[in-house]
């Protein structure tokens, strides 16, 4: 069984200060098609997480509207981000999924891990300018 990405939009693109906030639906879109390649080769450096992977970017508010593409489900949060990731985690791990949560939100972490979820930081998808690929999951 492929492993579940869940990919925090609101979360990822605000941990990088790009200028994102001038374009929430655009910024939404650029992390949806950098998704891709995780999709069909998994996530370098984390063991356990090969390709291919099934991946989900969770939108909310102005990111609302966002389309899929092959590889990366987009689901618009009818409210908060936060709160349909935490549905998703359920519905999958239900069915056996293994999950991946990629968020820096603690208490979002929390939520998920209630479910056998796994997290991992934003830089996990979003290397940072500098920075080693080298987030790794982090397991409590």
């Amino acid at each position: 069984m492929r492993t579940l990405v869940v990919v925090d939009a609101a979360n990822v693109v605000g941990s990088v200060p790009d200028g994102w906030w001038r374009d929430r639906h655009g910024a939404a879109e650029r992390l949806r098609d950098r998704l891709q390649v995780y999709a069909e080769e998994g996530l370098p450096g984390l063991p356990g997480h090969p390709g291919p992977l099934t991946v989900v970017l969770v939108v909310e508010g102005a990111a609302r509207g966002v389309v899929s593409v092959p590889g990366v489900r987009v689901e618009s949060a009818p409210g908060s981000g936060d709160d349909r990731i935490v549905e998703v985690v359920a519905e999958e791990t239900g069915r056996g999924a293994a999950v991946l949560v990629v968020t820096a939100d603690r208490e979002l972490r929390r939520r998920v891990e209630t479910y056998g979820a796994q997290c991992a930081g934003p830089r996990t998808v979003r290397p940072q300018r500098g920075d080693a690929d080298d987030a790794g999951v982090e397991r409590t």
